[in-house]
């Protein structure tokens, strides 16, 4: 009964929600940056945590103090996930939200790990919330900055993918044609097309892991113009995605430009007449 009684009036106090929401999720309040740098310093410090810990040759009672401490880390950003959940004004909004899912992600491999070992490793995935960072300490700007960066890059992909159709394309042709030159060869590595492909894309890449090589000057002449080809490759997805920058800039500033109000036409820094409609703009 007295169950019931605490858990209806923690679910209906809206003081204490309100409370809630102005320290968890705002960082206007002297309380509410306290709060996320201190959550900012848990995300450092478990992530340095988990690092450290995946060194082999550590003493047992580190690896001891290193599993408490992620216990106390866990616990502690379980709580902060609860706590923005329960006073979120719209839940179902947070917890759908991109910060809301790494909130939750950033609570669960501990709880994983008792299950599968590895999984408490994907606790680096914390890092994510390093972005709140700029929130802290105002840098709106960066952010404005990675909107602009995502949007080119959506806009970009349909672009990119035809060119990646079009490199996959190529590496098959060219992984084929090199097991044509030295598949037929006796203790050649080129045993076969797929792993012809695999080299092809090493070495387009630039990678040269080296671990296939031609022989024959037919082959190794091949090799050069792929490996000449690869440079030129490399740099196209970078040149659509940054022409589609540059063309979202130019276009925000011609946006922003002043306007005359007769004719609609961009006006020039500190113009006194419209140089399209001649209207006088003092």
């Amino acid at each position: 009964m007295f169950l019931k009684r605490w858990w209806n009036w923690l679910m209906h106090n809206e003081a204490l929600k309100h409370r809630l929401y102005i320290i968890i999720f705002e960082s206007n309040t002297p309380l509410g940056k306290a709060f996320d740098v201190a959550l900012l310093w848990a995300i450092v410090l478990s992530i340095l945590l988990v690092i450290v810990e995946s060194m082999r040759g550590l003493p047992p009672l580190a690896k001891d103090i290193f599993t408490v401490l992620e216990y106390v880390f866990t616990f502690f950003f379980t709580v902060e996930w609860l706590c923005r959940l329960y006073c979120a004004q719209n839940r179902l909004k947070y917890i759908f939200s991109f910060f809301g899912i790494i909130d939750l992600l950033a609570t669960l491999p501990l709880y994983l790990g008792w299950f599968f070992q590895s999984a408490r490793y994907l606790m680096v995935m914390r890092t994510f919330r390093l972005v709140r960072v700029f929130r802290v300490f105002k840098l709106f700007s960066f952010l404005e900055e990675g909107d602009n960066l995502l949007r080119s890059l959506r806009i970009s992909f349909p672009k990119i993918m035809v060119f990646f159709l079009f490199v996959v394309v190529m590496v098959i042709s060219i992984g084929t044609l090199m097991y044509m030159i030295e598949g037929d060869l006796s203790n050649t590595p080129f045993t076969d097309i797929p792993t012809s492909i695999y080299w092809a894309i090493v070495t387009m890449t630039t990678v040269g892991y080296g671990d296939i090589a031609p022989v024959t000057p037919a082959g190794r002449f091949l090799s050069a113009i792929v490996m000449l080809l690869g440079y030129t490759i490399m740099a196209v997805p970078t040149g659509i995605v940054s022409a589609q920058f540059i063309t979202d800039q130019k276009n925000k500033n011609e946006k922003e430009k002043p306007k005359c109000p007769e004719c609609g036409c961009p006006l020039p820094k500190k113009a006194f007449y419209c140089p399209h409609c001649g209207k006088d703009l003092q």
